[in-house]
C-alpha cells in the first residue's frame, strides 16, 4: 500500500504528495521547515534513548534483569515509533499505518512473552532509526538555520528535498511491513474462526447424541430390561417388546450413520469428491449436474471443506432457491481449488440472507479462501468458492483412493465460466 498524504488543514482533498516547491513560501513549505528545525531535538532524546537502552539491556545481558529491560527497552522504542509517526503525520502529511501490536502469547508463559518482546521487528527498526536519525538530523537542521538567512531564494527547494529523504526513512523504518502485518492480522483473526467453528462443531455432536441415539439407546436398555421381566411371566408381550427394541435399534443406527456423515463421510474418504458430491447431489430435490475434473485428491482439510460447502449449498437450494435444476462444478486452477454451484432459481441470496452463507465465507476465509455470492433478483444464483490447493500426503490408502478422482460421467464438458467474469 502506497502512503498517501493529506492537506493538513483537515480538508478533504487528498493528494499523493505536496505541491510543487516554490519560490514563494507556502504553509507546506513552513511546515517542512518546522520539521526539520524541530528534528534535532527530537533525534537527540531518541538517539540517547536508544544508546542508553541498548547499553543497558546488553551489558546486563549476563544478569537475570538485562533481557528484561531490553524487552522493555524496545516497547518503549514503539512508542517513540508512534510519536515520529504521529509528528510526521502532523508536518509532512505521511499517512503511515500503526503497526500491530504485540501478540500475546499464553502458551509460552514468562520467557515466551520475553522472547516475543525481544524479537519484535518494530522494536528494532525503531532502534536502527533512532541511530541513524541524529547525524541527518544535524545536518538537515544546519543548512535549514542556515538557509532561512542565506539560501532563502532557493530554500523550498532544498527543505523539500530533505524533507522528502525523511519521508522515505519514516516510510521505511517506521511503517509496518504492510503483507507480513496484514498477514499476522488475518491469521490471529482466522485463529478465533476456526476455534470458534470447532467449538461449534463439537457442541453440535454433543447435542446430536444427547437428543438422539442417546435417547434412543437409554430407551432400548429400559424395553430390554422390562422384556427380560416378562420373558417367564409374559412371553408373548417380552416378544413384542424385543421387537420393539429391534425397531429402536435400527432408527438409532440411522442416527450414528447421519452423525457419522455429518463429521467426516465415508464415501468421502473412501472414493473422494467425485463419489462424495454425487452423494450429496442425490439427496438434492432438484436434479443436479455434477462435474468433477481434479488431476489429485487435494489435502484431506481442503477436500472436507470443499465437501462441506457444496453440501450446504446444496441443502440451501433445496430450501430455499425454488430452482427447478442446479450444477456444481469443481477444478483446480494452477494452486487453488475452484468450486461453483448454480441454480435457476429465484435469486436474492445474499450472506446475511441466514441461510448459512455467512459461516461458510468465513470457513474458508480460515484458509485463505473466497466465497463470492452472485445472485440477482429473480435469479440465477451463482455461488463461487475458491480454497487454495494443497497436495495430499501419499500413504498406502491415499494412493488406492486417488483412482476414485475423475471426472463425473454426467458432468457438461467446457462449462466452466473464466474467473474473471464473476462479480465481487
Amino acid at each position: 500500500m502506497t502512503p498517501t498524504s493529506t492537506i493538513p488543514d483537515g480538508s478533504a482533498d487528498r493528494y499523493d504528495g505536496p505541491p510543487p516547491a516554490r519560490f514563494a513560501y507556502d504553509r507546506h513549505t513552513w511546515r517542512e521547515i518546522a520539521y526539520l528545525l524541530s528534528g534535532l531535538p527530537v533525534a537527540l532524546l531518541g538517539f540517547v534513548y536508544t544508546v542508553v537502552m541498548v547499553a543497558v539491556g546488553a551489558g546486563l545481558s549476563v544478569t537475570v534483569i538485562g533481557l528484561p529491560l531490553l524487552a522493555a527497552g524496545l516497547a518503549g522504542s514503539r512508542v517513540l515509533g508512534r510519536w515520529e509517526r504521529a509528528r510526521a503525520r502532523a508536518l509532512l502529511g505521511v499517512r503511515v499505518d500503526e503497526p500491530s501490536p504485540l501478540p500475546r502469547r499464553r502458551d509460552g508463559g514468562t520467557l515466551g512473552r520475553l522472547w516475543t518482546g525481544l524479537k519484535d521487528p518494530v522494536g528494532w527498526r525503531t532502534v536502527l532509526y533512532g541511530f541513524i536519525r541524529l547525524p541527518w538530523a544535524v545536518l538537515s537542521f544546519v543548512v535549514t538555520l542556515v538557509g532561512l538567512f542565506v539560501l532563502w531564494p532557493v530554500l523550498p527547494y532544498v527543505v523539500r528535498a530533505m524533507a522528502n529523504a525523511d519521508r522515505a526513512m519514516v516510510r521505511g523504518l517506521l511503517s509496518p511491513s504492510d503483507e507480513l502485518e496484514r498477514r499476522i492480522a488475518e491469521l490471529e483473526s482466522d485463529r478465533g474462526v476456526v476455534v470458534d467453528t470447532a467449538a461449534a462443531d463439537l457442541r453440535r455432536i454433543e447435542r446430536d447424541l444427547h437428543d438422539g441415539a442417546q435417547a434412543r439407546l437409554v430407551a432400548l436398555a429400559m424395553g430390554l430390561g422390562l422384556a427380560k421381566e416378562k420373558l417367564l411371566e409374559d412371553p408373548d408381550a417380552a416378544a413384542a417388546m424385543v421387537d420393539e427394541a429391534h425397531g429402536e435399534v435400527k432408527l438409532a443406527l440411522q442416527e450414528l450413520r447421519d452423525l457419522a456423515r455429518g463429521i467426516h463421510p465415508a464415501v468421502l474418504t473412501d472414493r473422494g469428491l467425485d463419489a462424495a458430491l454425487s452423494s450429496v447431489a442425490s439427496r438434492c430435490t432438484v436434479p443436479v449436474q455434477v462435474t468433477v475434473d481434479l488431476p489429485a485428491r487435494p489435502a484431506e482439510a481442503i477436500e472436507g471443506i470443499a465437501y462441506f460447502t457444496v453440501s450446504e449449498l446444496l441443502q440451501n437450494v433445496s430450501k430455499h432457491s425454488g430452482a427447478r435444476t442446479a450444477a456444481v462444478e469443481v477444478w483446480r486452477r494452477e494452486d487453488r481449488l475452484l468450486i461453483q454451484v448454480r441454480d435457476d432459481g429465484h435469486g436474492g441470496a445474499a450472506p446475511t440472507g441466514g441461510t448459512g452463507m455467512a459461516g461458510l465465507a468465513e470457513r474458508l476465509g480460515a484458509v485463505d479462501g473466497l466465497f463470492v455470492v452472485d445472485s440477482p433478483a429473480g435469479g440465477p444464483t451463482v455461488v463461487t468458492a475458491e480454497l487454495p490447493w494443497r497436495d495430499r500426503v501419499q500413504t498406502d490408502r491415499g494412493v488406492a483412493a486417488k483412482a476414485g478422482t475423475g471426472r463425473a460421467g454426467m458432468g457438461r464438458a467446457g462449462t466452466r465460466p473464466a474467473p474473471g467474469a464473476r462479480t465481487r
